[in-house]
């Protein structure tokens, strides 16, 4: 089908492809859409109908609640039935030559480990390799539950088989009750991907601050990996704040420490416990890194205070930890073009 976006700057035209929501198919042709999460929760990408067919594919998908008219619509969950013409409220640019376009991908789960009680650490090896860039995310779809859910990579390879994830047990959570029901090993999975902004090149130029919450150090590990692989710290100094309740809430801090050892003293990590703090003993076991007690914002406020400049910060985890954070920085004078962050509810 032929898709005709008007956007505030200028009108875009790619094919889609049938049963291809509107979403993928202009990511995919490298026309930058509008997006947060790509899987119908956020309402980042809502647009109004202006001719043609359009069917919703999930109507009872939580981002319809930003939905304000009949003709309005989430690109993600919907597809044209015929040639259409949309409008969407902000500008839309053409992705840069050499940009990770992203496609569909399949591949199986090849290792599921716990890292803690509610915590898995996935990989997933794909039939093809996959191009992205570090911070990235991409959609999963396993066999049986609706929909598609983002997840952060943990590793970087620029051409990468393989790929890592951190998946934290949701209560009544489709995809995650599905996960940690059963043994998934060599279960065949739906991939789309890359997908997100909040990206890291060694090109940046800016201290790197990450401040993350559970799960979301996933991205925040794919970012360091490339970090440390190009030698960015031996220029650049790098803050990392890594939130859990408690040191039995903890994991990759293995990782940490290897990280710390191949960087040296201008990386910092810091393990923020909200609920109980880290014992003499298992402070002891990790030498190289920083234990303090309150949530990751808290923590991370106090320990940067008079140290944002030429800072770059990248945030993930639950929403209401990112937008403490957002907060927090906003009140220290950081850039908002120095804040980045996906969202994925």
């Amino acid at each position: 089908m032929k898709i005709q976006v008007n956007a505030r700057n200028r009108a875009h035209h790619f094919e889609t492809d049938v049963d291809e929501n509107i979403l993928y198919g202009g990511l995919s042709k490298a026309v930058d859409l509008p997006y947060e999460c790509g899987s119908g929760t956020c309402g980042t990408c809502k647009a109004k109908r202006l001719s043609g067919d359009i069917v919703d594919l999930w109507p009872e998908a939580p981002g319809h609640k930003y939905l304000k008219g009949p003709d309005e619509f989430l690109m993600c969950q919907c597809v044209a039935t015929s040639d259409a013409v949309i409008e969407v409220p902000g500008f839309v640019q053409t992705m840069e030559a050499g940009a990770c376009t992203p496609d569909f991908l399949g591949g199986r789960i090849t290792t599921a480990t716990a890292l803690t009680h509610d915590v898995m650490h996935l990989s997933i090896e794909l039939w093809e390799p996959l191009e992205f860039d570090a911070g990235q995310f991409v959609l999963i779809q396993v066999p049986g539950v609706q929909g598609f859910r983002g997840w952060s990579m943990v590793n970087y390879q620029r051409h990468c088989k393989t790929l890592e994830f951190v998946v934290k047990k949701k209560p009544g959570g489709a995809i995650s009750d599905w996960l940690f029901s059963g043994n998934r090993i060599g279960t065949e999975v739906e991939v789309y991907g890359p997908l997100g902004r909040a990206t890291f090149y060694p090109s940046l130029g800016k201290n790197i601050l990450c401040i993350a919450g559970g799960s979301g150090i996933a991205g925040m590990m794919s970012i360091l990996a490339r970090a440390a692989s190009d030698g960015y710290f031996t220029q650049y100094d790098g803050h990392v704040f890594f939130g859990v309740r408690s040191m039995q809430d903890a994991f990759f801090l293995d990782r940490f420490m290897q990280l710390r050892q191949h960087c040296g003293d201008r990386l910092h990590v810091t393990v923020a416990l909200s609920e109980s703090p880290a014992t003499p003993t298992e402070a002891a076991d990790y030498p190289l890194l920083n234990f303090d007690t309150g949530f990751v914002h808290e923590v991370a406020g106090r320990a940067m205070l008079g140290a944002y400049g030429n800072v770059r910060a990248y945030l993930a985890g639950p929403t209401p930890a990112v937008d403490a954070s957002i907060r927090m920085l906003l009140m220290a004078r950081v850039s908002t073009d120095n804040i980045r962050y996906d969202k994925f509810s």
